[in-house]
């Protein structure tokens, strides 16, 4: 991935807070199907190896934990808030010198994919997944409420699939290449439309400015 130095982002501690908050990847492989993309919720261990692993689980029916029987080369992609950008938002509109573009988030996350098929860790792995996406539910929701037979009949259908990181590339494309009043006279012009998409990026942008 192209990233200028004005764009990247190497700060473990952001990085990490985006991975929890954007977890839904696409994971990429070149097996003996040719290259292949999943889609795929898979949670960041921070301690787990020198760089950290995301862990997660596949369909027993899908092809890609057989391709990692043994450890694969993979790429998995984290998309965050993005948006198409207009010269309209920008105050030096009537100079001319203004084009369109598009600012969006996004982390590329490089490592050796395999395959796990011991039921502790995948129960552990659905135990921590199941947490922390039911922490906001009226009525949260555990894995201790499903009937012993028919969960280890579930568990049955799924493989369990662990990410050794070797690197992470984080590049936010948040408007930090624009002068100030650019950058001010955006803020407005998204905010001014009212519209939740346009308020998320804002809020990225003011996160993240110039040098910050």
């Amino acid at each position: 991935m192209y990233v200028p130095k004005h764009f990247a982002e190497t700060r473990a501690a952001e990085l990490h807070a985006f991975l929890l908050h954007n977890s839904f990847a696409t994971l990429i492989v070149a097996g003996s199907a040719g290259l292949t993309a999943d889609h795929i919720p898979l949670a960041l261990r921070p301690d787990d190896g020198p760089h950290g692993s995301l862990v997660g689980h596949v369909a027993r029916a899908n092809p890609l934990w057989r391709e990692a029987t043994a450890p694969i080369a993979c790429l998995a992609v984290f998309h965050g808030r993005h948006h198409y950008i207009s010269p309209n938002g920008y105050a030096s509109r009537d100079t001319g010198k203004v084009v369109p573009t598009w600012n969006y988030e996004v982390v590329h996350i490089a490592g050796m994919l395999h395959a796990i098929e011991d039921p502790r860790w995948l129960h552990a792995v659905l135990t921590g997944a199941a947490t922390h996406y039911e922490a906001d539910q009226r009525r949260p929701w555990s894995m201790a409420e499903a009937p012993a037979d028919y969960l280890d009949g579930m568990m049955k259908g799924i493989v369990g699939i662990r990410l050794q990181i070797d690197s992470i590339v984080g590049k936010f494309k948040l408007s930090q290449n624009q002068p100030q009043a650019n950058r001010m006279s955006l803020l407005a012009e998204l905010r001014a439309r009212g519209d939740v998409h346009a308020e998320a990026m804002a809020e990225a942008i003011e996160h993240h400015p110039p040098g910050g």
